[in-house]
């Protein structure tokens, strides 16, 4: 059932995409909008497809998904300890709980004149501005997944003598676990877009967000901004599809089970 539920899925999602761009396709070729400001959606296609073989336009791809992937390595590696100290301990959780409310809502593109200023441009600011942005959905689903855990499995390992380490290896970890790839898997989409914004925002350096920046700017680029978000967006599609994948294949006992996004 659930392997024809998600068949059904994807051909909606693939019926969805063709209505898109048959839309997009007919209101330009209709002249409903011009042409300048919204080429055929088939020549935009065309473009993103061309684009494949062209190699500065590759490296700068490349360049961003380094970006994403340090930013969204560090976010992990700084969200799941901390989120399952803060889960754990109740009296740590409440010194902090302020901060980091305070911290949380603050935009991470705002923040790029100061990180600038403190690290100076190019990756590591890129790869401080995606940390901060990608630590808040794992931490808090973390944080929520350790609330989830099963006080009775809980109690039955205190009752045979095991400590608080043991129990948090044995029973909090493995219940929280398909929690903290939920929301990995929200801060890698929201780590995708602060690669490209900052870099759309800061205008220095490579990748796909300074591709997108250059073709603003240029002479009817629009058509080549319209084929970078294309690019943009399969990205996406496909990191947010294979870690869908590797959470079913990780976790199959928990097919329905998602966290709470932050």
């Amino acid at each position: 059932m659930d392997r024809v539920r998600r068949r059904r899925e994807f051909g909606l999602g693939v019926l969805g995409a063709l209505l898109a761009f048959g839309a997009c396709e007919a209101v330009s070729r209709a002249g409903i909008v011009r042409s300048s400001y919204l080429p055929p959606a088939s020549h935009v296609v065309a473009r993103a497809v061309e684009l494949a073989g062209d190699h500065p336009f590759l490296n700068g791809v490349e360049a961003t998904l380094r970006a994403w992937a340090l930013g969204l390595g560090l976010a992990c590696a700084l969200a799941i300890p901390a989120g399952l100290l803060l889960g754990s301990v109740p009296v740590v959780d409440a010194a902090v709980r302020a901060v980091v409310e305070f911290l949380r809502p603050l935009p991470s593109v705002a923040l790029i004149p100061l990180v600038s200023l403190l690290l100076g441009s190019g990756t590591r600011t890129e790869v401080a501005l995606i940390t901060y942005a990608s630590v808040w959905p794992v931490l808090f689903n973390t944080v929520y997944g350790i609330g989830e855990t099963d006080p009775l499995a809980k109690d039955t390992l205190r009752a045979f003598g095991f400590g608080r380490l043991s129990v948090l290896l044995r029973v909090e970890l493995p219940a929280t676990a398909p929690f903290i790839a939920a929301g990995v898997r929200i801060s890698a989409a929201v780590a995708l877009i602060l690669a490209v914004a900052t870099e759309i925002l800061s205008g220095f350096g490579e990748g796909l967000g300074i591709f997108i920046a250059q073709a603003e700017s240029a002479t009817d680029g629009t058509r080549d901004v319209l084929a970078g978000v294309v690019w943009a967006g399969t990205l996406g599609l496909v990191i947010n599809g294979a870690l869908e994948w590797a959470e079913r294949r990780l976790f199959p006992w928990t097919p329905g089970r998602r966290g709470v996004p932050a």
